[in-house]
This record gives structure tokens, sequence and C-alpha cells, in this order.
């Protein structure tokens, strides 16, 4: 009875092991982080037995060959990442706009979720959230003479997952050197 249930579990060992090589990393875009010795590679890990398994950017120092792996919700979409380098103002950074947050707690993040703001140090090491999980961001613009990101977006005051009248809109104005907020419109 012993050898049998060993074989068994043996086997079931294997079996488990042996789907891991049905996985497969999909590598959707590589920026350049413009003055830096840093490239940035957008992840997918996907596996046959659960689909995607987790989405993240990985900072890669193209001289030492070192990475840096920040990582998202599995199921967060970036819309965007733009680097924002003012050397006047000693300014160098990366703004991700990214729905990160399953604000109705249903299915997971989806297209009706908000999309926030995060800013990334140019290594990847230092992560600020810099919009409100419940902000639909809208818009936003970064002043290069102040150093300042204007952002627009509503809040779901009634949390209807539409936009609508009732709805609460905001403007905020943050300072890119600090990550605070100055003030709101």
């Amino acid at each position: 009875m012993r050898k049998l249930l060993l074989i068994g579990l043996t086997f079931l060992t294997l079996q488990v092991l042996g789907q891991d090589k049905y996985n497969f990393i999909h590598f959707n875009k590589l920026t350049e982080v413009e003055g830096t010795e840093y490239v940035i590679a957008r992840i997918e890990n996907w596996g046959k037995m659960e689909g995607l398994k987790n989405r993240y950017l990985l900072f890669i120092n193209t001289e030492t060959g070192q990475s840096n792996q920040v990582d998202f919700p599995k199921e967060s979409y970036f819309e965007k990442i733009e680097q924002v380098k003012i050397d006047s103002l000693g300014i160098n950074c990366l703004v991700v706009s990214a729905q990160t947050v399953d604000l109705d707690g249903k299915k997971g993040i989806d297209w009706n979720d908000p999309i926030q703001l995060i800013i990334l140090s140019t290594d990847g090491k230092q992560i600020v959230q810099l919009t409100d999980s419940k902000l639909f961001v809208s818009t936003w613009v970064v002043n290069k003479k102040t150093g300042t990101i204007v952002i627009t977006g509503h809040y779901d005051t009634n949390n209807n997952g539409k936009y609508d009248m009732t709805d609460k809109n905001e403007i905020g104005i943050y300072d890119l050197k600090t990550l605070k907020l100055i003030v709101k419109i």
C-alpha cells in the first residue's frame, strides 16, 4: 500500500511540475529611459492552466545587466508610460497611467474601473501613486516651466459606474519634484 501511495504522489508531483513548461512570457514593449542607462520592458507572464499570472514592468540596467521588477495587480492595464525630463528643475521621472484598482469589487479590474497616475523613478525603485484610487483620471499635462502636472478627472459619487451630471469633477495640480498636491480646483 505504501508503494502504491508513493508512486501516486510521485506521479502527481511530476504532473504538477510538468505544467510549468507551458508557461510563457510576453514582452509587450521596450522603452528607453532617456538620459539613463535603463530600458523598461512591459511583461505579461502567462500560464496554461491559470491564464494571465502577473503583469509587471522590468527596469533593465543596460550597463550592468541588473534588473528591478515593479509589480502591478494581475488584471491591471497600462494605458501609457511617459518620461518627464526637465533638467533645469532636476526632474526625471516616469508617469504611468494605469488601471490598478477594482473599484466595484466585482470581477476584477476592467474598463469600468478608474485610471490612476503613478510616478516611478527612472530606475523603478521608487513608486508613488499620485492620484486617489477613486479618481477617474481623464487627461493630464506637464508644465515644463513650473515642473507641475495638471490632472483632470471625476469621482463617481453615485456609484453607478457611469460618468454623469451628479459626478464630482476635479482638477489637481501636483509638484513633480516633491510629488505633493499643490491645489485642487
